[in-house]
């Protein structure tokens, strides 16, 4: 791969130290140099330049393609069917770790043949591009984003959003983008038919994958998760809390958490009318994962063109790692959701030197750290990308361009970050619980030495993709891989195969790709304090849309392989079809029969509570006399009243308060736990003219118990 050098600078043309010593010698001088940003013939200029630019550009031009062997791919199918092989046995329960690993390293060795027989190679990366850019700005607009923004820093001081801190910190963020943002006119461009027809077919594809990736995030969305569980009772007290007028920035309960998810959360609440609900949760945290399905075909357009962004986007929309954590109802999905704009924007920009990338990467780095924690992570990400491409850009003045487009990204980021960047600096304690309970010993004392865990967690981390992704029953399906089968084997052979070319054309992309997967597992990774935790598909799940990408490029080459003549090209499509409809129907197996009946074992019935209390209530016209007798590892008494309708009461009755109920009048109604003995017989001493009923739940070994008293 070649880069496009910047052209030398003409002789007569003063130097950056001559510039500065102009600029700072004097007051006049200095204002003189402001006055120049705004010169209108230099931005006449820049205007002429770019639409000579745009007239003459093509569209994300790609680099020459690779030459393909002209026999039929046999090395390119076997390598893949082996792969395919290998993943297969590696699936619960038989687990024929010895048969996978042979299976795998001769996949791997037939590959590398392919490779260098120049059969499966990898969709060729888009070419450099320079963005004509003055490195000027619109003056008043970006000092006046200044300004607002200490404005909202210092008003961000009360914790809370208000009007005018709001105004004030959005009208900062519109203002800086305004001050910087390089206007580039868009060129008429007027498509050959041929190419035209071609671009209709695949915006149809697009279309029938997206169609195919929002029933796998919405099908069954009302039951699969059929059950909550305690952060999802602390979600839906926070969300409580704002329609109460508390408009936090942070929310401190539960060990803290970030805002995003609490006013989308409400946002889904009233456009779709579920209220304070579990649905409303699910409902949420699926649209995030729909959102994030644009910008990995994005990504994947970006490293191989459309067919492989399209690849990427269909084995992300159905897999099963990125749907389930989308459907949980807790902040999951967040993660994901920017890290994939994050990338997309900062790859291209490198790509592109176009100053805007950056800008809009620095918008979703800051909108990203509102999200969930784990994407703390990522501006560790950011800055070793920088590195990478200027280690590897070596041209004239590429060092430099790199730090002045790191500072653009910097400054947007710290601004969208800005009121939990107030938060974070009077509360540096509570903001950073969460994660030094899994990083420290604040918590528990650590099993272990750190560099001990650290190396097993990473060891764990990198093996869950085709192994295990860890034992969690809330967020996954425990002791099997994080991807099915197809994707699996194709991911193995998609990061053999950069591995493959990095080594021959040393592109900063390629190993970008490569590190960025084990830097955005370290959340996982992390968790030091507790190693049982690790791996875990919420706290990764940044890496997905890398994992994904990973695979469908490796798809992508694999279909290039089979050639562009007729009779191969149908061959092509029939195999692709069957990998495809392969990975389908296990990604549904899976979701919809593996997690939610497994699931449900784990899951307490607390929707059968809150349904008695709700007909309590519909009888007798209140609740107030209705409890639930705690009990260790059973539900949690917050539950029932969110399915009942009830989001901020506690129903919990403790054994010491059971004389209190004497006092309230009948008719009342008790729940307690089938085997809480104890509970029975304090209850029937008080009651002795109760009715008590064993209720008999759909799940298995579900029952509880209820005591009605009527006068």
């Amino acid at each position: 791969m070649t880069y496009e050098a910047p052209q030398p600078p003409p002789e007569n043309e003063p130097s950056v130290l001559d510039l500065y010593k102009s600029v700072t010698k004097d007051w006049r001088s200095f204002s003189r140099f402001i006055q120049s940003l705004w010169d209108e013939r230099r931005r006449a200029e820049l205007d002429h330049a770019l639409v000579l630019e745009a007239a003459t550009a093509q569209p994300e031009p790609l680099g020459e393609n690779p030459a393909r062997a002209n026999s039929f791919p046999w090395r390119s199918l076997l390598a893949l069917f082996l792969a395919i092989m290998a993943q297969a046995v590696l699936e619960p329960p038989s687990r024929l770790v010895n048969i996978s690993m042979a299976l795998y390293l001769l996949a791997a060795g037939i590959a590398l043949w392919a490779y260098t027989k120049k059969e499966w190679q990898l969709p060729t990366l888009p070419l450099a591009r320079h963005t004509p850019d003055d490195l000027s700005t619109r003056l008043t607009p970006f000092i006046f984003s200044i300004l607002f923004a200490l404005l909202a820093f210092w008003d961000f001081g009360s914790e809370v959003f208000t009007l005018t801190n709001f105004g004030f910190w959005v009208l900062s963020i519109l203002l800086f983008f305004y001050g910087l943002w390089l206007k580039r006119p868009r060129p008429a461009q007027s498509l050959a038919p041929t190419v035209r027809r071609q671009a209709i077919i695949h915006s149809l594809l697009v279309i029938a994958v997206l169609g195919a990736a929002l029933f796998f995030r919405l099908y069954q969305i009302n039951a699969v998760p059929a059950e909550p569980f305690s952060d999802h009772a602390e979600k839906i007290l926070d969300v409580y809390d704002i329609t109460q007028g508390q408009y936090k920035i942070y929310f401190p309960r539960n060990t803290g958490r970030e805002a995003i998810q609490m006013y989308w959360t409400l946002f889904v609440a009233l456009i779709f009318r579920t209220g304070l609900t579990f649905l409303s949760l699910k409902l949420g945290t699926a649209l995030i994962g729909i959102l994030t399905l644009p910008y990995v075909y994005l990504l994947g357009r970006e490293y191989g063109g459309a067919r492989a962004g399209l690849f990427a986007l269909f084995l992300f929309g159905i897999g099963y790692w990125p749907n389930v954590i989308s459907r949980i109802g807790l902040r999951f999905p967040l993660y994901p959701v920017f890290v994939a704009p994050t990338l997309f924007y900062l790859i291209r920009g490198l790509r592109t030197r176009n100053r805007n990338d950056f800008l809009l990467s620095g918008l979703f780095l800051g909108l990203g750290l509102h999200g969930y924690s784990s994407f703390r992570i990522v501006p560790l990400l950011v800055v070793v990308a920088f590195a990478l491409y200027v280690i590897h850009v070596r041209a004239k003045g590429s060092a430099q361009q790199a730090l002045w487009w790191l500072i653009l990204l910097v400054m947007a980021s710290l601004l969208v970050f800005l009121p939990l960047l107030r938060y974070w600096l009077a509360h540096p304690d509570i903001f950073g619980y969460r994660a030094m309970t899994r990083l420290t010993s604040i918590e528990t004392a650590l099993p272990a030495p750190a560099w001990q865990i650290f190396l097993s967690n990473f060891y764990k981390a990198m093996l869950m993709f085709n192994w295990d992704n860890g034992s969690i029953w809330v967020h996954s399906i425990p002791m099997r891989p994080a991807l099915d089968v197809v994707t699996g084997a194709l991911f193995v052979m998609g990061m053999l195969l950069l591995l493959a070319r990095y080594a021959r054309q040393r592109d900063w992309r390629d190993l970008l790709l490569l590190v960025s997967i084990p830097i955005l597992l370290l959340p996982s990774i992390l968790s030091l304090a507790f190693p049982g935790e690790n791996p875990s598909l919420n706290r990764t799940g940044g890496a997905a849309v890398v994992v994904f990408v990973v695979s469908g490029l490796a798809l992508d080459g694999f279909v290039s392989s089979l050639g562009a003549e007729r009779k191969r090209q149908l061959i092509a499509f029939g195999l692709t079809g069957l990998l495809c409809a392969a990975a389908a129907y296990q990604n549904y197996d899976l979701v919809f029969n593996q997690f939610n009946a497994n699931f449900k074992l784990g899951a307490w019935n607390t929707s059968e509570m809150g349904a008695l209390i709700e007909k309590f209530d519909n009888t007798y016209g209140q609740t107030n006399s209705v409890w639930i007798v705690p009990f260790p590892h059973w539900v949690d008494t917050r539950l029932p009243g969110i399915w009942a309708g009830i989001p901020n009461r506690d129903f919990a009755l403790w054994s010491q308060n059971f004389a209190e109920t004497l006092n309230v009048p009948a008719p009342k109604m008790i729940m307690y736990r089938v085997d809480d003995l104890e509970t029975e017989n304090s209850l029937k001493q008080l009651y002795p003219n109760g009715v008590f009923t064993r209720y008999v739940s759909q799940y298995p070994g579900k029952d509880f118990m209820v005591l009605m008293i009527e006068q």
